[in-house]
């Protein structure tokens, strides 16, 4: 009887801490621009950093954000491959107030 107690007691706070999770799951959610991901697939994906940001994702978070002016801070990217369709998507899907992002090769 006294193994019961201890395996009644963890089993019951894990039931409480995964209910508390499951609510702060739901409520406390933060949503990403979607376009972020999608750019940052666009980009090499090499996350070396020579663009001064800690990966490629930052770099992608950047243009998005209006941070970065020019797609060359990509060191490993090229032209053809990398930039012409990331200008593209991007005049495909400008910000929510319909403005587009500024943003040269």
């Amino acid at each position: 009887m006294t193994l019961f107690y201890p395996l009644l007691v963890l089993g019951g706070l894990g039931i409480v801490m995964g209910v508390i999770l499951s609510v702060a799951n739901r409520f406390l959610v933060v949503e990403e621009d979607s376009r972020i991901n999608a750019i940052e697939k666009l980009l090499p994906n090499y996350n070396c950093g020579a663009c001064g940001t800690p990966g490629c994702h930052a770099f992608a978070e950047g243009i998005v954000n209006g941070e970065v002016k020019k797609l060359s801070r990509c060191k490993p990217g090229k032209p053809d491959k990398h930039f012409n369709p990331i200008l593209e998507f991007l005049k495909d899907h400008p910000n929510i107030d319909g403005s587009h992002i500024d943003v040269k090769i």
